[in-house]
């Protein structure tokens, strides 16, 4: 969450719950992997709200760094192979699945370049004008097909999954991505994670669809 400590952690109090929720309606081992994504953004959220107290309060100075890393690798690394991955996992219609798997190793291939990049270049976070601003050196030759690979590989697979209004997913993704890019292009990697609690409540509400296929859903918990 890009505007306070209190933010994040409002926001990762709001996640557990979902995350509860969202895992205890699991009933197959393959929706495990689907139905962790709030859980995981309620981690990646405790993390910048630790980030906000250690770049605001000098008692807290010594986690700055740690919690920066911790934030960009859910941020960075693990979402564009942990989301085509779930879907795979998902996915029963095998001609689909291919085209899934061909998104996972993209996906893959843009952890492993941003993982080099995270250990091998500086990596800074600072507050400006009430947000976190992640300052990257990274190479310029990643740019912007960088974040178009990123965004393939995490909306892409749900928006051409067989699986009944997946595509609410993929489209909750990339209008949240689209609108973070256009109102705060400086501080996209950290605003767009403002949009946690609408993809994971997406993320029950397919959990629920799956669980009940022909039942009208409700998202009272």
């Amino acid at each position: 969450m890009c505007f306070s400590a209190s933010a994040s952690f409002g926001a990762a109090i709001i996640l557990s719950a979902i995350s509860i929720s969202t895992i205890k309606k699991v009933e197959k081992p393959s929706q495990i992997y689907f139905a962790c994504i709030p859980l995981l953004f309620c981690a990646q959220q405790l993390s910048e709200g630790f980030l906000w107290l250690a770049l605001t309060q000098p008692a807290y100075a010594l986690f700055q760094n740690i919690t920066t890393y911790i934030f960009l690798f859910f941020a960075q690394i693990l979402w564009p192979v942990w989301l085509p991955f779930s879907l795979y996992k998902l996915e029963n219609n095998s001609r689909i699945k291919q085209k899934i798997k061909l998104f996972l190793g993209m996906g893959i291939l843009v952890s492993f370049y941003l993982a080099y990049c995270l250990i091998s270049f500086d990596v800074k976070a600072e507050i400006v004008g009430y947000h976190i601003s992640y300052i990257q050196n990274y190479p310029i030759l990643f740019g912007n097909y960088g974040d178009l690979l990123y965004i393939m590989a995490t909306t892409l697979p749900p928006l051409i999954s067989s699986i009944k209004r997946m595509w609410t997913l993929g489209a909750t993704i990339f209008i949240s991505y689209v609108f973070t890019l256009f109102f705060y292009a400086d501080y996209v990697i950290s605003v767009w994670c403002f949009f946690a609690s609408a993809i994971s409540v997406a993320v029950l509400y397919l959990i629920m669809q799956m669980k009940h296929p022909t039942k009208k859903i409700s998202l009272k918990y």
